[in-house]
Parts: C-alpha cells; structure tokens; sequence
C-alpha cells in the first residue's frame, strides 16, 4: 500500500506530531509499506528518511511552519498515485489533500492532534475567543465531513471536537508510542552532569519551551515545593521561544541552584534523561495525546498533571499520578510536594504507569489505523473507477 503523510511541517521541527509521523511511517514501512511524507519547507534539511517530500514555503516567523497553498509540480503527480492519505494538520494541508485526492477517489484520513481553540487564545490573544471559537466551528466540521474517516487520539478530544460541531463519525485512536526504548534497561543521565547528587528527587519536564505548555504556572508550583522542601530538583529538558524568558524567571525566583534546563536533546537520549528522574510533571493544558507524559509512564515515573483533555485521558488520579483542577496553583503545589516527600507512593503509581502504558504501544495502534486504512481503500475502488477519476489519472499521465 503506498500512503501519503501530509504535515504543514516535519524535521528538523521537534513536536509530538513530528515525533509520531516519524514512528509511525517506520513502522509501516517495516510491515512492507510505502510510507511518502509530505510537507513544506526545510529545503536545505538533510533527511535521514526515505521518502520525505518537501514544497518550497514562506517560514512563518519561529513557528515551524511553512506557509504554501501548493505543492511542487513533483509532489503533486506523486500525491496522486497514493492509495490512501493521512492528514495531520487540517488547514494548508487538509485543503491540498481535499483538491487532490478527493475528485480522485484516494481515502482522506484526519487526525486532529492540536487544541486549535486554546491555541487561538495563546497565540491570537488580541482576538476576542468567540472568534477563535467561531472560525474553528464554520471551518472544522465542514472540513471532517469530506473526509473518510477523523480520528481523535483521546476520548477528551473527541468531547472537544463535538463541541466545536465536528458531527462526522469519530474514531478514538491513540497516537502511539515505541514502548521498548523507554522500558529497556539503560543507563540513566548521570546526576552529577546535572549537578544533582543521589539524594535529590528530580521532577523531569520533557517537551517544547512554549507559551501553550503553561509552564510559569509550573515554575510557581514548584518555587512553593522548593520552600517546604530541601530534597526537590527540577529538570527541563527541551527547548523553544520562551526558554530565556523562563530562565529569567528561574533567577528572579532564587531557583538558580534547584532547576536545570538541558537544551534540546537527541530523541535518542530522551530515554536517559527519563531515568535519571523520580517523577514527571506538566501544567500544560493544551495537550491532544501528551506523548510526553506516556514515554514517561512506560519508563515508570509517575505524572502530576492538571485534568484537561489528553492528560486527564491518560493519567489516572490516584492510581498513575496526580491531577489538579486546571489553574487550581494551591492544589497542584500540594500534590507536588506530596509526589516529592512520599518515596512509597511515587513507587507504588510508577509500576502501575508502566503498567498502563502498555495500551500506547505502536504496535498495537498502527495496526488499528492500519485496518482503517485498507477498509477505506477496499471501499474506495469504485470511487476510483468513476469516469471523473479515471479522466484525472489519464490527465495525470501527461502532467
């Protein structure tokens, strides 16, 4: 089966996205399958990966995003030989793949991975949130119902898009995870290249230095921990537009000797990092399928997180972690300052996070996504026999 990925951006841009596109597309291609992404910008990125296929696009400022509304000539005669697309961002790349594949009979897969509406309040904020609200619902629901199959990767997001009015029928699919590099015994980061000792217990943040991860509410959260408690350490480890401002924040704090932040760190390494820690904690709020939070709960640390779709999908209060009300700042310090002074109980709920991360597992949700995939190429075929179809491939031929 030859299946076309679209992503308004791809390597070298870190995301869970990117992280999942690229697992997954392995994946496949290790079941027999030609996996071809397509995606704008990064011309001059040199890729480890077969099959990637880039559009020229105008970078929009440090986002990652390369904005086009047209693939290359190349790109589009390739797009058109595929059996089945997966769109992972519904706006340039959903309408590229809608006058693409649609009128040629090719099955249109969308997972919406993304809080467009938190996202708008984030990013837009000079805009009133109506409005925000009031794009994503003209444009969204239109946009799934001429698709052949939406996917949400939580039962929360699922909520979020009814909500928005998406009424087109949905499928709850994890994104998943490689399981295995967070579960083999490997030797953790040592904790003196952090300035840590063996006595210190290290809550671990992975993920994007961004305003959507809510971490000044985290940094807050842990200053009150770092008062009650000499032991308590935090470590951030990745990058983004507001690491300096939080650095600044950490000096203004006093936080200097109790928070490290390591920078970006290789895929590869993440692993390590994991291990060196006691527990992982985010305030993010804005998290689809916090692929972060997973990776953690399968190399057995438990999770403080705020109840909010995503993380609250995922970590049960109590059992696999912590969860605050969302904004709730007294809670999520309580809860904090109990995952740091209580060793039996960071045990007890890491081996039963390692234990319910078994249900991420890629192997097991490729394979459900799989079995949509060739249901809708099997569905497809007199789509693709109809007279418009077959005049575009002959069109095709000639381009």
């Amino acid at each position: 089966m030859r299946i076309g990925m679209l992503a308004d951006m791809y390597k070298p841009h870190v995301s869970g996205v990117t992280n999942y596109i690229s697992l997954n597309k392995r994946f496949l291609e290790n079941l027999g399958h030609e996996v071809f992404v397509f995606t704008f910008g990064g011309l001059d990125y040199e890729d480890e990966e077969t099959n990637i296929i880039r559009s020229p696009g105008l970078p929009l400022v440090d986002t990652g995003v390369y904005l086009n509304v047209r693939y290359t000539s190349e790109a589009r005669r390739l797009l058109h030989t595929m059996d089945v697309v997966h769109v992972h961002h519904p706006f340039l790349s959903g309408r590229l793949a809608l006058w693409h594949c649609q009128p040629r009979g090719i099955p249109i897969v969308f997972t919406n991975h993304t809080r467009y509406d938190l996202y708008s309040q984030i990013y837009l904020p000079m805009l009133p949130e109506s409005v925000g609200e009031s794009f994503l619902k003209a444009y969204l629901p239109s946009f799934c119902r001429q698709c052949d199959l939406v996917i949400a990767p939580s039962a929360g997001l699922r909520d979020v898009l009814r909500r928005l009015q998406v009424d087109s029928p949905i499928e709850v699919i994890p994104n998943g995870v490689d399981l295995q590099r967070f579960e083999q015994e490997i030797s953790p980061i040592p904790r003196e290249a952090l300035e840590f000792d063996k006595h210190h217990v290290i809550l671990i943040y992975v993920g994007r230095l961004g305003r959507e991860k809510n971490l000044p509410f985290l940094l807050r959260a842990f200053r009150g921990v770092a008062e009650a408690l000499d032991d308590a350490r935090l470590l951030i480890v990745g990058d983004g537009p507001e690491r300096e401002n939080l650095e600044d924040r950490v000096q203004h704090m006093g936080l200097q000797e109790r928070v490290r932040f390591t920078g970006l760190v290789s895929y590869d390494e993440i692993p390590r990092y994991y291990k060196a820690a006691d527990a992982f904690v985010t305030a993010s709020v804005t998290e689809v399928h916090p692929l972060s939070v997973i990776e953690a709960m399968a190399a057995g640390l438990p999770v403080l997180g705020i109840q909010s779709p995503g993380v609250g999908d995922t970590v049960e209060d109590g059992v696999t972690g912590l969860l605050a009300q969302e904004e709730d700042l007294a809670a999520f310090t309580a809860k904090m300052v109990r995952l740091v002074s209580e060793d039996g109980l960071r045990c007890q709920m890491g081996e039963r996070a390692r234990e319910a991360s078994a249900r991420y597992d890629i192997r097991r949700t490729s394979r459900l996504v799989l079995a949509h995939y060739e249901r809708l190429v099997h569905a497809s075929s007199p789509r693709r026999r109809s007279l418009r179809a077959r005049w575009l491939q002959f069109v095709d031929m000639w381009k």
